[in-house]
C-alpha cells in the first residue's frame, strides 16, 4: 500500500461523511426543488413517524418505553460507536449536593447498550422486546448532508434464544422492518401523491441480502464507500451482513464496537461458503442525492463469548469490569437482537429531501447553510 494510502483507508472506515466541504458541493442537487413545502414535510414526517413506531411495534412485537438522554458514566452502557475511541461522548460533571454526592454523566451517543439492560429492567420474555423514540449527541461527525451533531432513531431490542443467534433469524427480522419501511413510503404516497414520481423511483418490494466480503471480492480496487454505491446501482436497497470482521484486505467493511453487535460468529452463506457476522446494515440508493444512503443498523448481540473474542481482538479487555460489560458476560443480561433506524434519515428518502436540515432542527456550520441556500434546499432553524 503505498504512502498515505492507510491513512485513507481508515478514514473510510472509521469517519462516517464526505470528509469535506468541496466535495459535499458536488454531492448536493443542482436541480433540486422540494416536493413538499417545510409545513407539508412536517405533516408528512409526523404521519410516517407514526406509521412506523405502530407497525414496527407489532411485527416485532414490540413496545414503546422512555429511553435515557445522559447515563453514568461508570455504568459502561454508553455506546462508542466504533473500537478506536476516535468518537467520543459529550461529558459533564454533575456537583449535586455542594459535590458531596456528585456524578459524572455523558449525553448518550446511541442506546444500544442501555436497551439490553432494560430488557431485563422491564422483564421482557423471550420474543417480546422494546422501542425507544431515541434521542443523542454526537459530536465528532463531519457535519454533511445525512450526518448531523443531533441523532434520533427508533432504538430497538427484543429478547432471543440461544437458538436464534443465527443468520436465518436475522434474515426474517430484517425483512420484517424492511416490510414496515416500505409500508411507510406507500403511506406517505397515499397522503401527499407529489412524493411519487418517475424522476425520484420508490424503494424496492424486496431487500438483497449481501456479505461484506462478498461485496469486496466483486469490487476490490474500490474503497468502502465507493463499493456501497456500486452495489446499490445493481441493488437498490441492500442489507450487508458482517460488519465489523476483518475481510481479505486486512480491514473491516466499517469499524464496529465490540461490545454490542457479534461481527464474529462463524456463519454460511447461502451457497455454503464459510462467512462471518451475525449483524449488518440496511443500505438504499438515495435518488436525490444519487448516492447511497444507511437507514439502519442492527444484529444479533454479543454472548459471553463473543464479547471476550471481540474485547481481545481491540485490546478492550479492560471494558469486562464495567457492569454493563459484567452482566454480559456473567449471563445476567438476555440474549437479543437489536438495532436502530434512523429517523431524519428515513424520513429524508421518503420525503426525497436533500439535507437531513430540511426534516429535523439542529445546528450546522455557516458554509453549509449557505451552499444549502444557493441550492434551494431549506433547512430549518
Amino acid at each position: 500500500m503505498k504512502p498515505g494510502q492507510a491513512e485513507a483507508k481508515m478514514k473510510d472506515l472509521a469517519g462516517p461523511g464526505i470528509g469535506n466541504y468541496e466535495d459535499l458541493e458536488k454531492i448536493l442537487p443542482k436541480d433540486y426543488q422540494s416536493l413538499l413545502t417545510p409545513k407539508e414535510t412536517q405533516v408528512a414526517l409526523y404521519a410516517v413517524k407514526r406509521y412506523i413506531e405502530e407497525n414496527l411495534c407489532s411485527e416485532l412485537n414490540l413496545m414503546m418505553v422512555q429511553v435515557p438522554l445522559i447515563v453514568d458514566v461508570e455504568s459502561g452502557v454508553n455506546d462508542y460507536l466504533d473500537r478506536d475511541g476516535s468518537r467520543t461522548p459529550v461529558q459533564f460533571h454533575i456537583s449535586n449536593d455542594y459535590n458531596k454526592h456528585p456524578i459524572d454523566a455523558q449525553v448518550v451517543q446511541a442506546a444500544t447498550k442501555w436497551k439490553r439492560v432494560a430488557l431485563k429492567q422491564f422483564g421482557m420474555q423471550v420474543g417480546e422486546g422494546l422501542c425507544t423514540d431515541m434521542r443523542a449527541v454526537r459530536k465528532d461527525y463531519f457535519l454533511d448532508h445525512d450526518h448531523s451533531a443531533y441523532v434520533d432513531q427508533w432504538d430497538w431490542e427484543r429478547t432471543i434464544t440461544a437458538e436464534q443467534r443465527n443468520l436465518n433469524f436475522l434474515t426474517e427480522v430484517v425483512e420484517k422492518i424492511w416490510k414496515v419501511i416500505k409500508g411507510a413510503e406507500m403511506y406517505a404516497q397515499d397522503l401527499f401523491p407529489q412524493l411519487k414520481t418517475k424522476k425520484y423511483p420508490s424503494l424496492p418490494e424486496k431487500l438483497t441480502f449481501i456479505h461484506a466480503e462478498d461485496i469486496l471480492e466483486r469490487y476490490p480496487d474500490l474503497p468502502r464507500k465507493e463499493r456501497e454505491n456500486a452495489i446499490l446501482q445493481d441493488y437498490p436497497a441492500v442489507f450487508i451482513y458482517g460488519i465489523g470482521w476483518t475481510l481479505k484486505d486486512g480491514y473491516p467493511h466499517e469499524m464496529r464496537a465490540a461490545d454490542y453487535d457479534d461481527w464474529v460468529t462463524e456463519t454460511v452463506s447461502k451457497d455454503g461458503r464459510p462467512m462471518h457476522g451475525l449483524n449488518g446494515d440496511i443500505l438504499v440508493w438515495n435518488p436525490v442525492t444519487r448516492r447511497r444512503h444507511e437507514l439502519s443498523s442492527m444484529g444479533v448481540r454479543v454472548n459471553a463469548e463473543t464479547l471476550r473474542q471481540q474485547l481481545e481482538m481491540t485490546g478492550q479487555l479492560d471494558f469486562l469490569k464495567m457492569p454493563y460489560h459484567q452482566g454480559v458476560i456473567n449471563n445476567d443480561l438476555p440474549l437479543s437482537i437489536g438495532g436502530g433506524i434512523g429517523q431524519s434519515r428515513v424520513y429524508m428518502q421518503l420525503l426525497r429531501k436533500a439535507h437531513l436540515g430540511e426534516v429535523s432542527v439542529t445546528v450546522w456550520p455557516n458554509i453549509l447553510k449557505e451552499m444549502c441556500r444557493q441550492k434551494n434546499i431549506h433547512v430549518l432553524e
